[in-house]
């Protein structure tokens, strides 16, 4: 029952060589990739604007440079990405970059850095996105954590039916949301050029507060706005997941990503100042009052308010998309679990998807799911990715020296600069708000890779037969085995177990520890009623444990064993296949197994004995 409930709720399981099919073309791929982008540029403008706001008519004036500047450094990030892709179409993006042209520490950062940026597009996008639905409906309020975890779970079992299911589900919205936008900005302009419509601000601009422009105060503008970049990275992380030419549909997909970006970011920059959006907190987003200025109360109003909830809640695929696959590349590297590289039943990478889920859902209940105390722990991450990224191109191409190499290491190197600049910035700016504890936990995250590293080379390093000589070594190695069967009373699983192991050795011991002498003695007296010349060991637990002693028996057995000698413990196991049979059965068996697994020279095996209809019976009363 429970396979037949995962089929229904994930889908059937595919097979590998269904995995072409299991890929991005260019619409889909733009629709999951543009989410968190696109998501970021409803709020960046307001973001601004709450910054701006103390110079009161002026904050409009700056908001355009601070829209130019974040533009501009939008440009750089796209011709570096695309020559990312073209250089490294495996994917990777940044970790990748960094790990093979400056260090491996520094492929670690990135990695760190994307990492927590991809937790916290899930954490805060989905916070957002409850934010927005219960705006509307109040008495939610008091149920909002619970509502978002709710949200995270719901968009996780998407995730795990796969990647062509799941962007035919997100794309929908996502363009709903995108061409909506792009129409108010165009018609918006119209109403304003064209008809010479020019309404009333809804709210009154605030008195000036400061007295001139700082360029603290710019720059905080500026790191503020630098949400609506996050999301731009994830194209270059996930190029296999593209159809073939994946290499040419990322770039495609890169392109047109930004152009949306410019457009959008740039278009409701605009009409913030020409309908005099003011930023209201708790009140209504300077989008919805665009929206209003543009469509009155009409239809189209209530679909931006809709398609923007809902787009806030999609910026989580982006995520569900870029961290697998990074994982997968870092745990290919051997710095995370190699759970991280087993593709699930839909051939999605599940478990990097249940992980960024479980994480994510963590944040949100540790915060409470406040957006305003999540936002700052946001942009800082993904620019340190971007900086590493930038400075590994420059590496790569004075390594390669191809064609127009110099060209290309000055667009990068540019990029560097001026990324690794907004990175000061962001970290200053944000630095009390939250922003130093990502400067705390990346070097904890790389302090843990790096251990996840040196684990798995010293397991590798042991267990390499690459100093042997195959040809030396003698498969038929003789042993004398001496089998331990550890049973708590007589019935058919442990005489069938017995059976087995008289089987493969003459040297059986039947081992019992009991909290009850009663109980002890009266398997000895059935014991004695079977024609077997097996040794029963029954020893009386008089504190009640049975494990503990059970395993100090068999380890002065295997102290004593010779080189030639090998212990085996064969442990009988019931198997039913009842409803919660599991949970209520064979936990004392699991614990044994668990534990003898660590012990040096004894071999664990387990006796199963299926519980089929021929042993029905009425129980006593």
């Amino acid at each position: 029952m429970l396979k037949k409930f995962l089929d229904i709720l994930l889908g059937e399981p595919l097979a590998n060589e269904e995995g072409k099919n299991e890929k991005y073309n260019i619409p889909f791929g733009l629709a999951i990739m543009a989410s968190d982008a696109i998501s970021s540029v409803a709020y960046a403008a307001q973001e601004i604007l709450f910054v701006l706001i103390v110079l009161g008519a002026a904050a409009y004036q700056w908001l355009t440079w601070t829209s130019f500047m974040i533009i501009g450094l939008l440009i750089i990030l796209t011709i570096s990405y695309i020559q990312i892709i073209r250089a490294y179409p495996q994917g990777g993006g940044a970790y990748k970059v960094a790990k093979e042209n400056i260090g491996t520490k520094a492929g670690l950062s990135a990695g760190a850095g994307l990492t927590i940026s991809y937790i916290l597009t899930v954490a805060v996008s989905a916070s957002a996105g409850a934010d927005a639905i219960i705006s509307a409906f109040s008495g939610l309020t008091e149920y909002k954590v619970t509502f978002v975890v709710v949200i995270i779970v719901v968009l996780t079992i998407l995730n795990l039916r796969g990647i062509s299911e799941s962007s035919k589900i997100f794309a929908i919205p996502t363009y709903i949301f995108i061409f909506s936008m792009i129409f108010m900005i165009l018609y918006g302009l119209f109403k304003y050029f064209v008809l010479n419509i020019h309404p009333e601000p809804m709210y009154a601009i605030p008195a000036k507060t400061v007295e001139g422009v700082s360029i603290f105060l710019i720059l905080r503008a500026f790191s503020s706005g630098c949400s609506a970049l996050t999301g731009v990275e994830a194209v270059s992380n996930s190029v296999p997941n593209f159809q073939e030419p994946s290499q040419k549909n990322a770039k495609i997909v890169m392109i047109l990503l930004a152009a949306l970006i410019l457009f959008i970011f740039g278009g409701t920059s605009i009409l913030a100042i020409f309908y005099t959006a003011v930023p209201i907190a708790n009140g209504p987003t300077v989008v919805s009052q665009i929206a209003f200025g543009v469509f009155n109360n009409g239809i189209m109003y209530y679909i931006i308010q809709f398609s923007t909830a809902i787009i806030l809640l999609m910026a989580c695929n982006t995520a569900y998309t870029g961290f697998p696959m990074l994982m997968y590349i870092v745990g290919k590297d051997g710095f995370a679990p190699r759970q991280f590289t087993i593709r699930g039943k839909r051939l999605s990478f599940s478990f990097g998807i249940t992980a960024l889920s479980f994480i994510a859902c963590v944040l949100v209940i540790i915060f409470d799911a406040d957006t305003h105390r999540l936002i700052p722990l946001y942009a800082i991450g993904v620019f340190i990715s971007f900086t590493l990224g930038q400075f590994g191109m420059v590496n790569h191409w004075r390594k390669e020296r191809g064609k127009g190499w110099v060209k290309r290491a000055i667009i990068n190197g540019f990029g560097a600069l001026v990324t690794l600049l907004t990175t000061i910035i962001i970290l200053v700016e944000k630095f009390s708000e939250g922003a130093f504890i990502v400067a705390i936990l990346i070097p904890i995250i790389i302090l843990i890779q790096i251990k996840i590293k040196t684990h798995y080379d010293r397991v590798a390093c042991r267990l390499s037969i690459s100093q042997l000589n195959l040809k030396k070594i003698d498969l038929r190695v003789k042993y004398t085995h001496i089998v331990i069967v550890p049973i708590a009373s007589l019935n058919k699983a442990t005489i069938g177990a017995l059976q087995y192991a008289q089987s493969i050795s003459e040297n059986v011991v039947a081992l019992n520890i009991s909290t009850d002498m009663e109980a002890m003695e009266k398997l000895k007296q059935r014991w004695s009623e079977l024609d077997t010349d097996i040794l029963l060991v029954a020893k009386y637990s008089p504190f009640r444990a049975v494990v503990t002693p059970l395993l100090e028996y068999i380890a002065q057995i295997a102290d004593a064993a010779g080189e030639t000698e090998k212990i085996t413990v064969i442990v009988p196991e019931f198997v039913t296949h009842e409803h919660f049979g599991e949970v209520l059965h064979n936990h004392t068996s699991f614990f044994i197994r668990e534990t003898l697994l660590r012990s040096n020279n004894i071999i664990v095996s387990t006796y199963p004995y299926h519980l089929v209809d021929e042993d029905i019976c009425e129980p006593n009363n």
